[in-house]
């Protein structure tokens, strides 16, 4: 699949690669091997819409997560389109699957913000944020490491966020299911959920 067309006309990542923050993200592509032990798949965000959203909303469907946010140069905007191609992939079956962003970039990443940019790849992929500790206490439960990282010399509101990539599916029960690495093919990622979702 040519990406490169899909990711230049995001509004937003256009914005921020014609700006001095551009290349200056540093995310770590690591899947963290090893800490999906531990792992408490619990989160308290909000919708684009502000309504309250909890792991529990989605109990009887396997909800697919990631972490990002959407001034993102590079993992994200890919991260998205490989989760719309494992919707595409699964068909029908998708039904079954809950596609989730997000955002460890509350301060910029607005409920609007979130929507138009999640429904740029997928409506199906909902956008989820909230206050600073929220995000935080999210994270934490899934093992998730961001930081922002601001050049010198730069405004406030012009930074990056390392921050762990990949992708996390949780079960109809809620619980932790697997991780899936950034570097996996988006082909193996939809038939192992593919046959997760056959056993339903």
């Amino acid at each position: 699949m040519n990406r490169l067309p899909a990711l230049l006309a995001v509004p937003c990542l256009a914005l921020l690669l014609a700006g001095p923050a551009a290349g200056q993200s540093m995310h770590s592509l690591e899947l963290l091997r090893g800490e999906e032990v531990g792992i408490n798949p619990r989160y308290l965000l909000q919708d684009p819409n502000g309504r309250a959203v909890t792991q529990e909303e989605f109990r009887g469907r396997f909800q697919l997560i990631a972490f990002g946010y959407t001034y993102c140069p590079d993992i994200c905007p890919t991260t998205l389109v490989e989760m719309a191609e494992i919707l595409k992939l699964l068909g029908d079956k998708a039904a079954k699957l809950q596609p989730i962003f997000i955002s460890v970039d509350p301060e910029r990443d607005t409920g609007k913000v979130l929507k138009t940019y999640t429904e740029f790849f997928d409506p199906r992929i909902l956008g989820l944020t909230g206050s600073p500790a929220l995000v935080r206490r999210a994270a934490d439960n899934f093992k998730i490491r961001y930081a922002k990282v601001r050049e010198p010399d730069t405004p406030p509101d012009r930074y990056a966020v390392d921050h762990s990539a990949g992708m996390i599916l949780l079960g109809p029960d809620g619980n932790f299911v697997k991780k899936f690495a950034f570097s996996m093919p988006v082909t193996e990622i939809s038939a192992q959920i593919g046959d997760l979702l056959n056993q339903r």
